[in-house]
Formats: C-alpha cells, structure tokens, sequence
C-alpha cells in the first residue's frame, strides 16, 4: 500500500472521530473507487494510477458543476465544489496557466509545429514532459494558436 493511499484512509480515520459527515463521504467515493480499481484488476494501485483515479473524479466534479450551474442548481453545484476540492487536495500541484502557456510555445518552436495536424504530437510531447499538465487547457490554448 502506498503513502497516497494511506494518507486518504488517515484521513478518513480522523473525519469519522471528528464527526465530520462531509468529509467522510467524500473520502468513503474515493476510497470506494480507489477498491473497484484492485477489485477489477487484482492488485494495489500504484501511486499514479491513485492519482490517475483521483484525477477522473475531479473531472467528473468539473463537468457536474457546469452542468448544475447552466441548469440553474447552484445548490448542487457547490456540493460538487466542496467534493472536488477535497479531491484536489491528494492531487499533486497541476501544471497550467502562464507555465503551460510557455512550454507549449517551447516546444512548438523546439519541433517546428505549425498547424493542427501536430496537435497530436504536440499533447504527446507535452503530457511524457509534464505528467501533470491542465491537458483541457492546453487543447484550448493550442486551438487558438493554430487557428
């Protein structure tokens, strides 16, 4: 069993003595899922493949937000926040903004991309250069680019 892993039961341990129902939900999702994973594969999970678990849930958070709030439930919505920023909290720091910005400029002018045809070769460069880079950011950052 790894320390990410670990940590997360941890804290689940302590918001059960706290008493703190929220926290020990969110925390009961992502230890339910972080099971399905050894269930269904037969072994632990590494530390990026939690990661990688963690990672899909807070998309699912993302886009249930946009979804509650362009359907005028914002009462729901900041359920999914509250859930997405305890989720965040196991993720490591994300690459995005200004910094993804100019690595994304690197490595167009290292390579010589030009158009959209290198897109796909440009996420590939960018995701094994930094693992943890906002890769929705960065298509739409790459879009207006090229276009």
């Amino acid at each position: 069993m790894d320390s990410l892993t670990d940590s997360i039961k941890e804290d689940l341990k302590s918001a059960m003595l706290s008493k703190n129902n929220f926290l020990r939900d969110t925390l009961r999702l992502v230890t339910s899922e972080i099971k399905r994973f050894e269930v269904d594969n037969r072994k632990n999970p590494s530390v990026e493949e939690v990661i990688s678990i963690l990672k899909k849930m807070a998309k699912q958070r993302k886009d249930s937000i946009n979804q509650y709030r362009s359907g005028g439930r914002e009462d729901l919505a900041e359920i999914e926040v509250k859930e997405l920023e305890v989720i965040e909290q196991y993720l490591p720091q994300s690459f995005s903004g200004e910094e993804l910005k100019k690595s994304i400029q690197q490595i167009i002018n290292e390579n010589g991309f030009s158009s959209m045809r290198d897109m796909g070769n440009l996420m590939k460069i960018l995701k094994s250069q930094h693992p943890n880079a906002e890769m929705s950011e960065a298509s739409s950052f790459i879009k207006t680019l090229f276009s």
